[in-house]
């Protein structure tokens, strides 16, 4: 009896340790992982490295700390890149779609023929804005966006006294709705983070998206009537002489007008094609751009000049793409993810516990204006999403929170470039647009969020 109770004494004791030991393993990993983050968010925010460096080093130097052997990295890395692999290709070829497109002159067609319908009138200038940011955020990416809608409207602002804050605000707010597609950026990692495809996720905000451009059209009509009651109208300005050398340099590359009907048309097959879930995103692209180009341009060395042009954008985002999968193998691989959960679960409130996507949906606009972009969506919205799956809260409902608020953070963001592009392109101060559109940006989010939840798409 003696021996036996000895025994049973010592086992007991094994197991104490045991249960101490994988504690402690559990404290640090989750200590570990608060450090990644806080040193991912800092690189990234200081803008010292690459993104593809931070995500992908970063998280490897803190799975060797945690003790795990290059081996088990790479599987983690491995796996983790294959959540990625869709999404990444997808970017590839809708970012060159989308710049070819550009180069046959769709956009300079519409935008033409829009500003001509908005004439002298101030409300129908500000709606039009917002046409022509809508349609030309069509590619995802930002300083195209601008690059299209500001240098074609600021003339027109300037000549018809209309304040060039409301050509911010109101470009902002559509490049805002409208990276809600599966190519735009916030989107596609995401989709990454969940491990699903940037379409199907796409398809679940398409309601939500609706409501955000009828949303956009009503602060166009509001400010509209705002740059009026400011004194805003037909002769009140000044002329702004338009840069034609620049013009110039990509005449060469414009089609004729039953070109342009050919593309206005494979631009609409395409989106229908995906909009409907026929195929995968990233065929559809791939095969919408081999035919644009095979059309518009048959001429070989043409063909891969405009690839080449169009490449560098769309491989960096995919190559980042690439890294955040990693970071995100590591995290799952290691047990970061749930010891920083189960760690953030210990001072969450429970009773609150359940709301953490709305919480956190309700602030992400600010954190969007302070945060960028990968250390938002591979930094801290994995940790969020982690905590709330612990509460009950389905990971997808607090990606789609998050996504919303921080999409309308995107042109008034001091961390986004294309900020600093349009400011410069209208001479206005940083601090002047953020004062103007962030409070509508605010309101949009936020009504964007309720009919979420009313709507059904966003659970509580």
């Amino acid at each position: 009896e003696i021996l036996n109770f000895q025994g049973s004494t010592h086992h007991i004791g094994v197991g104490s340790f045991s249960k101490i030991q994988m504690k402690e393993e559990k404290i640090m990993a989750a200590a570990i992982g608060f450090l990644m983050i806080i040193v991912i968010v800092a690189l990234l925010l200081k803008g010292k490295m690459s993104p593809i460096v931070v995500l992908a080093i970063v998280p490897t130097i803190s799975a060797l700390i945690l003790g795990f052997v290059p081996t088990d990295i790479l599987g983690f890395i491995a796996d983790g890149i294959k959540t990625t692999t869709s999404n990444g290709i997808l970017f590839i070829f809708s970012v060159i779609y989308f710049g070819v497109l550009s180069d046959t002159g769709l956009f300079d067609v519409i935008v033409n023929w829009l500003v001509k319908k908005a004439g002298n009138n101030v409300i129908a200038v500000t709606v039009v804005t917002a046409m022509i940011a809508t349609i030309a955020h069509l590619d995802g990416t930002t300083a195209v966006t601008v690059l299209i809608t500001i240098p074609a409207m600021y003339p027109v602002y300037k000549r018809m006294n209309i304040d060039a804050r409301i050509l911010l605000c109101i470009t902002g707010a559509c490049m805002g709705v409208m990276n809600l597609l599966p190519w735009g950026g916030p989107t596609a990692r995401a989709a990454t983070v969940l491990q699903m495809d940037a379409t199907e996720l796409w398809h679940m905000l398409i309601p939500l998206q609706i409501v955000g451009l009828v949303m956009n059209s009503v602060i166009a009509v509001l400010l509209g009537m705002y740059a009026v009651k400011k004194g805003a109208g037909a002769g009140k300005g000044v002329e702004v002489e338009t840069n034609e050398k620049e013009k110039a340099e990509t005449e060469a590359l414009k089609k004729s007008r039953g070109y342009l009907i050919f593309n206005f048309l494979l631009t609409v097959a395409v989106i229908a094609a995906l909009s409907t879930g026929v195929g995968k995103s990233y065929v559809i692209f791939m095969l919408g751009l081999c035919v644009l180009l095979a059309v518009n341009y048959p001429d070989q060395k043409i063909q891969d000049k405009l690839v080449k042009k169009h490449a560098p954008a769309a491989l960096i985002i995919s190559a980042t793409l690439f890294a955040a999968g990693a970071m995100v193998g590591i995290f799952d691989g290691t047990g970061m993810l749930e010891a920083m959960a189960n760690a953030i679960m210990a001072v969450i409130p429970a009773a609150m516990g359940k709301y953490i996507h709305i919480i956190f949906g309700i602030l992400a606009l600010p954190f969007g204006l302070c945060v960028g972009t990968d250390a938002y969506f591979y930094g801290i919205m994995p940790l969020v999403m982690q905590v709330g799956e612990t509460y009950g809260v389905a990971s997808l409902n607090t990606a789609l929170t998050m996504l919303i608020g921080k999409n309308l953070a995107l042109m008034v963001s001091p961390l986004v470039p294309a900020t600093y592009l349009a400011i410069g392109l209208t001479g206005t101060e940083l601090k002047d647009h953020m004062k103007f559109s962030i409070p509508p940006y605010y309101v949009v989010s936020l009504i964007m969020l309720v009919l979420g939840v009313i709507l059904g798409i966003i659970s509580l």
